[in-house]
């Protein structure tokens, strides 16, 4: 396997890997943002999870 055909599987592994966090972070943010000094951090996890968004709407469409 080339490197080209190699990054392109690890591609969807990354963007498999990538949801995931984002989702346990989403969670995370909701359970914490309503608690004492917990908004701060939520907002910056809520952040967070919009990056790791783009990060997946740039590398999908080099999914193979």
């Amino acid at each position: 396997m080339d490197d080209l055909a190699k990054v392109k599987h690890l591609i969807e592994h990354w963007i498999e890997h990538t949801q995931e966090h984002a989702e346990e972070f989403e969670n995370w943010a909701k359970k914490i943002e309503n608690l004492e000094g917990g908004k701060e951090l939520s907002q910056a996890l809520k952040k967070a999870v919009q990056n790791l968004k783009e990060v997946i709407n740039i590398l999908s469409p080099y999914k193979p």
